[in-house]
């Protein structure tokens, strides 16, 4: 299955901006992995590219800041099942399936790497 890629974008106490995109392939592996994250430009960079390829973003400022010390590629951790479940069955309900979820995040991913 494509790639499922929500993000959460957030600004911090000192006004910094971060962003975290998450991929989600069940076929592959059995939760979301972090798949870009960053700040300041970075992270402008990467809801810029979501946003332009009709993925989702999502401003959650707790959730940002759990995930932004995740690893590259590694599983979502335990602690953050719960509100990206909330936000995957939200975006499926939107966009009528997981594959319309895929698909935009397909083309987002493309111009990512």
């Amino acid at each position: 299955m494509a790639d499922q890629r929500p993000d959460s974008a957030r600004r911090d106490a000192t006004g910094a901006e971060k962003a975290v995109a998450l991929s989600y392939r069940p076929d592959e592996v059995d939760a979301p992995v972090v798949s870009a994250k960053g700040s300041g430009h970075v992270a402008r960079q990467i809801v810029e590219v979501a946003l332009a390829h009709g993925v989702p973003v999502r401003e959650d400022a707790d959730l940002v800041e759990l995930l932004a010390h995740v690893d590259l590629d590694t599983v979502i951790p335990v602690d953050a099942f719960v509100a990206v479940a909330e936000i995957l069955a939200y975006l499926y309900r939107l966009n009528g399936s997981p594959e319309g979820l895929a698909r935009a995040a397909n083309r987002a991913t493309g111009e990512m790497q």
